[in-house]
């Protein structure tokens, strides 16, 4: 499918969100108004009270929906450069490695390390964060135990060493870190 396509998908999409929106609203008006009438009036008739209890339901119903629909469309918003921030957690790996090896007052190195300062910024105000593991309890939420090894250094079930950094998308773990932990 085409970047085109998914546009195309998506305005249409735009504008039966907003004609159900438009109509939502306008139903609610008119149930708001009903209902209020019908307090000021004290029903006779069984049958109008469950219709008017049926009606109440399904109105309930109604804006549960759209509730539900605003939460979705928000945590698409939220969460549509997922994808495209997992590729880049490789790379940051990669850059992480280079620098690692890179020799102390080396120019390229330090042009490096700023530009690997501007890519981390980025993607913080994107709202990825690193997820912190290193002498942290172990969370199977937040991490992926490797290994097993016995540490004087730490207590039992606390993380030892970080083999691959974590991160987080808007507060929901996009990847899990991969760590090593105490016996």
């Amino acid at each position: 499918m085409t970047n085109e396509e998914k546009l195309q998908q998506e305005q249409a999409a735009e504008e039966k969100e907003t004609v159900c929106e438009e109509t939502c609203e306008e139903a609610c008006e008119t149930a708001e108004e009903q209902t209020e009438e019908q307090q000021a009036e004290p029903a006779k008739d069984p049958e109008e009270e469950a219709l008017n209890a049926k009606y109440l339901r399904l109105m309930a119903d109604f804006q549960n929906f759209r509730r539900r629909t605003e939460k979705e469309k928000n945590d698409i918003y939220a969460f549509a450069n997922e994808k495209i921030v997992s590729e880049l957690l490789n790379v940051i790996d990669n850059f992480e490695r280079a620098l690692a090896m890179a020799t102390e007052g080396d120019g390229f190195a330090e042009g490096m390390k700023l530009i690997f300062k501007q890519l981390q910024g980025v993607l913080e105000k994107s709202g990825v964060a690193e997820i912190e593991a290193l002498g942290q309890d172990f969370d199977p939420n937040f991490h992926n135990a490797v290994m097993m090894e016995d540490s004087a250094e730490y207590e039992s079930g606390k993380v030892t060493e970080v083999l691959q950094k974590g991160y987080m998308l808007n507060n929901r773990v996009i990847r899990p870190s991969m760590v090593k932990v105490a016996n």
